[in-house]
């Protein structure tokens, strides 16, 4: 995690809101203080000046009405009404400008001698003149704020206008006054903030230092790291969260160490289980797969995380993802190829919180293959059996009913039907002799009784035995060495096993044909080989020849009396035994089978 910015963090925020909480406060408390001072101030200065001028007016007012005395004074006994008002002004006023005019306009005294027995045409003294009183602050031309004044001089007896008094006062001092106690709230304010911005940092580091060591701890926490513990500070509402840190993290520890328990075991599930398991979210994309998964779709974890589950099992050309979780719980999907069979069978379940969502679907893969292949051979063996049954039942049918209306006492026919009847029931017998010994050999109980024996004296006791049978131009080719060679066999079903391969040999063998039997050490295993000149068999067929029931030629076959069980038969004994048995052939020229056998007993033979 990035450091914080030093202007995005909390404690440069403590320190500006407590900043500009003192500097709000202190604006408030400062426009509100100067406003009213200024207020003041002001009214005081305009009441002062208010009450001398009218003190003034009262003055003059008494002099101006005495015309009779202001006709008979002269300069040599007293003063004349001019200067009697002039020494007025002069006593009480010491403003930038006063006038007192007569009733036409005509300065009378004023602290300007310029200006003394001028007529006014000030527009303020006009309308003071008229008996209007006018108050005003203006800005003189030298820059300085005045307060401008004209008031009419009237008779308290008759209401007369006796004249008007014009005053021009300096009120700058106000405002001086005012801009220094502006001045030092200014300074006061600096110093609170300074002050404030200190106690705001001391405030801040005691909020933000346990923050920070929780932001530590957080990170700490991130890397799986729950040693560690907050600091306490006090047991404030921040220390109260310290607190609470700390027991989460305890919790955390406790709920991870189960988590990390639960996902190892279901790892270790996940990976021993012989199913493919897979599992999706909400669209379909894979987000998790076990090892099995990868090796029965042959593909790896890293490229199939992401990739869309139907195509990954080849259905997205015939569903969509709704139909698959919301119609399939399982189906059967088929993976083969020229060179292999293979099924899975996928079941599908939804990954549902109660009633909430679908988040996804799991999806269990189980290999079918050989469970398939099992039940395809189960039923074509249940169809081989009831057809081989069948044939020679009903052709059993046929002639017992033939005896039975009547044939039997013709003495041509009769003997035959019942060579035919035994000869039906004989390859039955057969037939049922093969499977049982095929159910024993199957069975895990089935025991062999090994021996050891010289394997050429006893192969050659056996092609003796044939060679003593009646059949014409056969030929039977001996190319065994003289040397003894030992196994370990169970001479009586070896002796089957040679049985059954000599007598195919010489059953398809063209009247004139030659067998030949050879023997040879390969190794640490004996090699034998059966060969004939028959028809052979077609290359295509070649591999099946061992399957149960299965015959080149069918009705040949029949006519022979084979059932289609002797290679099947020969096969177990060979694999029970530690060899291995397979066939050459091409058609028109004859077929040679070839089986192995161990020189010695191999370990676990004991079936």
């Amino acid at each position: 995690m990035d450091k914080v910015n030093f202007f995005k963090s909390i404690h440069v925020k403590f320190v500006l809101i407590y900043v500009l909480l003192i500097l709000i406060a202190m604006q408030v408390i400062s426009v509100y203080f100067i406003n009213n001072l200024e207020s003041d101030l002001r009214q005081n200065f305009t009441k002062s000046l208010y009450d001398r001028v009218n003190l003034l007016e009262f003055n003059v007012e008494q002099k101006m009405k005495d015309k009779k005395a202001y006709k008979e004074k002269t300069d040599d006994t007293k003063s004349t009404l001019n200067d009697e008002i002039q020494a007025l002004i002069n006593e009480e006023f010491q403003e930038k400008e006063i006038q007192v005019l007569d009733k036409e306009g005509m300065v009378l005294a004023s602290n300007k001698s310029k200006l003394k027995g001028q007529i006014s045409f000030n527009p303020k003294i006009k309308l003071a003149l008229e008996g209007t009183t006018d108050d005003e602050i203006m800005l003189a031309p030298e820059g300085e704020r005045v307060m401008v004044l004209a008031k009419p001089i009237i008779n308290d007896n008759n209401q007369e206008i006796l004249g008007a008094i014009y005053l021009e006062a300096s009120i700058e001092g106000i405002f001086k006054q005012i801009q220094r106690i502006n001045n030092i709230l200014v300074t006061g304010t600096v110093i609170a903030l300074i002050i404030t911005g200190l106690l705001g940092v001391f405030l801040a580091r005691t909020i933000t230092r346990p923050m920070a060591d929780m932001r530590k701890q957080a990170l700490v926490m991130a890397r799986g790291d729950f040693s560690r513990k907050v600091q306490l500070y006090g047991d404030d509402e921040i220390g109260q969260l310290a607190m609470t840190f700390n027991n989460l993290t305890k919790k955390l520890q406790e709920a991870t160490a189960i988590t990390e328990s639960e996902r190892r075991k279901l790892r270790s599930v996940l990976t021993y289980m012989t199913d493919g398991v897979i599992a999706t979210d909400r669209d379909g994309a894979i987000i998790l797969m076990n090892d099995r998964a990868e090796e029965m779709l042959n593909i790896s974890r890293q490229n199939a995380l992401g990739t869309p589950l139907l195509e990954l099992l080849r259905l997205n050309t015939d569903y969509t993802w709704e139909e698959l979780y919301n119609e399939y719980e399982s189906m059967l999907l088929d993976f083969s190829t020229d060179d292999m069979h293979y099924v899975v069978r996928a079941n599908f379940s939804t990954i549902q919180k109660d009633d909430g969502p679908i988040n996804g679907l799991i999806c269990v893969l189980h290999d079918v293959t050989e469970q398939e292949q099992i039940d395809n051979e189960r039923r074509e063996f249940v169809f081989n059996v009831s057809h081989e049954l069948r044939t020679p039942l009903t052709t059993m049918r046929s002639y017992l009913e033939a005896l039975a209306e009547g044939a039997w006492q013709d003495e041509n026919i009769a003997p035959r039907f019942l060579e035919v009847t035994q000869n039906e029931t004989e390859r039955m017998i057969r037939l049922v002799t093969d499977l049982l010994q095929l159910s024993k050999m199957d069975s895990k109980d089935y025991r062999f009784n090994f021996r050891e024996v010289d394997f050429i004296s006893f192969f050659n006791d056996i092609i003796d035995r044939f060679d003593m049978l009646e059949k014409e131009n056969i030929e039977l080719s001996r190319s065994l060495p003289d040397s003894v060679i030992r196994v370990q066999i169970d001479t009586d079903k070896m002796t089957q096993v040679l049985d059954n391969i000599i007598s195919n040999a010489m059953k398809y063998s063209p009247e004139g044909g030659k067998i030949t039997f050879l023997a040879a050490v390969k190794g640490r295993k004996v090699k034998i080989s059966i060969s004939d000149q028959g028809v052979g068999i077609p290359k295509n067929n070649v591999s099946k020849i061992f399957d149960r029931f299965f015959r080149v030629d069918k009705a040949r076959s029949r006519d022979i009396g084979g059932t289609g069980l002797g290679l099947a038969i020969a096969k177990e004994i060979v694999l029970a035994h530690g060899g291995d048995i397979w066939a050459e052939s091409e058609w028109g020229q004859g077929t040679t089978i070839h089986f192995t056998l161990p020189l010695q007993k191999g370990r676990g033979a004991q079936l």
